[in-house]
């Protein structure tokens, strides 16, 4: 039998942190997603531990600024487009308040660190939005546009070609296929 599972990978991150950090029994707090305080001094040892243990999980501790910095502003793009109701905002609006900088800033830090710009960082997350939603749920082309801020069903179209190499017509077709298949395989 195959089970699917969803999963919300802030908090699952956020379990992960809190379950490890517990076991150490030094006092910490979280101050958002992927930034915690340790309140106590920690021995040099018991630290590369906690890297090592957290890297099992893919978890990076990150000391350098603008790389904390390109982190902060991923994590706010994944929850911008995570988010089931539709930006008010534009989404460099929305970093740049969310982040408390300029967007030049950010945009620049992103670019130097990443070497591809914040745009392209937003649509590679929509086109995996949009993959999540042809897939598990049943909403059409036209609100998965409007959820994502699209400024048309041809817009969200192009981009995911351009990202995909498919339609999201031919991905629907695709991932109907596929459930036949399993469904027929699995009677």
């Amino acid at each position: 039998m195959k089970v699917y599972l969803k999963f919300d990978y802030q908090q699952l991150t956020k379990k992960i942190l809190q379950d490890k950090l517990s076991e150490l029994g030094y006092k910490y707090n979280i101050v958002g997603f992927g930034e915690f305080n340790i309140l106590e001094k920690i021995p040099t040892k018991v630290m590369m531990e906690l890297t090592q243990t957290f890297q099992e999980y893919g978890i990076e501790i990150i000391e350098n600024q603008k790389k904390v910095l390109v982190q902060k502003i991923k994590d706010t793009i994944v929850e911008m487009v995570s988010n089931d109701d539709p930006l008010q905002v534009k989404s460099s609006v929305y970093i740049s308040e969310k982040l408390n900088l300029s967007y030049a800033y950010l945009s620049n830090v992103f670019s130097e660190e990443t070497f591809t710009s914040i745009e392209n960082f937003i649509i590679i997350q929509k086109i995996e939005k949009v993959k999540q939603l042809i897939i598990n749920t049943d909403k059409n082309l036209t609100e998965i546009s409007l959820q994502l801020n699209y400024s048309s069903v041809a817009h969200l179209s192009t981009q995911f070609k351009n990202t995909t190499g498919m339609t999201p017509s031919a991905f629907q077709r695709l991932i109907l296929k596929r459930k036949d298949f399993i469904n027929k395989n699995n009677s």
